[in-house]
């Protein structure tokens, strides 16, 4: 009797404990998945938050373009204005005949710095991004490196009948401005190769490659000016972002928005 109360009592025991481990192991268990949740949602959290940050950036910059032009027209340009009219009434009196010619050439140069100053101040007021199609923004960018005869900027598209709306077209060109610049300087290429695209699998999708020397990419800060400027624009849009490149043999850069 004594025995059998005694085997009673050890595979109880034996219950008891096995079902306590497995209470343990469950609440561990669980404790993992709510500790990885918690995780995921601060982590999501936090990248709805850089991207609203950058946004904001994105944001304060072009307002504050638009207020430098606003700026440059009414305060700058307007006391431009005044000193040619000076120039132009010394001009009519002729109160200095011996100095007239100098005085004729300053009023040159202050119009000419005035005509400068208005198209300055247009295209910081100007919205061209949202006028404009992006296929026409990107030529302009081509052209303008072009003309620098540094190397050869070609560019390809299928966007015949669609375009880009305001935040990704400003993101898409201030990208391709910073590759193209990097290029000219850094690179010591013969040719930069763009391409827009849109198909089936993707919202669109851009290339950009060069011919140049390329790089080490453990050899760069990942902390530089220029790649973190590329790789915050594409989060704001939570486009994908892959920079690659091979020693003599280029560098390439995709962004990828997918649908």
């Amino acid at each position: 009797m004594e025995k059998t109360e005694l085997l009673i009592t050890v595979i109880l025991f034996n219950i008891f404990f096995l079902g306590f481990i497995v209470a343990i192991t469950i609440y561990i268990r669980k404790y993992k998945q709510r500790k990885k949740e918690y995780l995921s949602e601060i982590q999501i959290k936090n990248e709805i938050h850089q991207k609203e940050l950058l946004a904001t950036q994105l944001e304060i910059q072009e307002s504050t373009m638009k207020q430098i032009g606003r700026e440059l027209h009414d305060n700058i340009g307007q006391k431009l204005t005044l000193v040619s009219l000076y120039t132009q009434q010394l001009l009519h009196e002729n109160k200095f005949p011996d100095i007239n010619e100098k005085i004729e050439q300053v009023s040159e140069i202050i119009n000419h710095s005035i005509d400068e100053l208005r198209s300055l101040s247009k295209s910081l007021t100007d919205n061209k991004i949202s006028r404009i199609p992006i296929t026409e923004l990107i030529q302009d960018e081509v052209n303008v490196a072009n003309a620098l005869k540094k190397c050869e900027v070609s560019f390809e598209h299928n966007f015949e009948d669609s375009d880009l709306n305001f935040e990704h077209k400003s993101v898409v060109l201030r990208i391709i401005q910073e590759f193209i610049q990097n290029s000219m300087k850094h690179s010591e290429c013969k040719n930069v190769f763009i391409n827009l695209k849109s198909d089936a699998e993707t919202e669109w999708k851009l290339s950009i490659n060069d011919d140049g020397k390329g790089f080490d990419a453990n050899e760069i800060k990942s902390n530089g000016i220029g790649l973190t400027n590329m790789k915050n624009r594409a989060k704001i849009i939570g486009a994908h972002f892959t920079l690659t490149s091979e020693k003599n043999i280029g560098t390439s850069l995709k962004i990828v928005l997918n649908k």
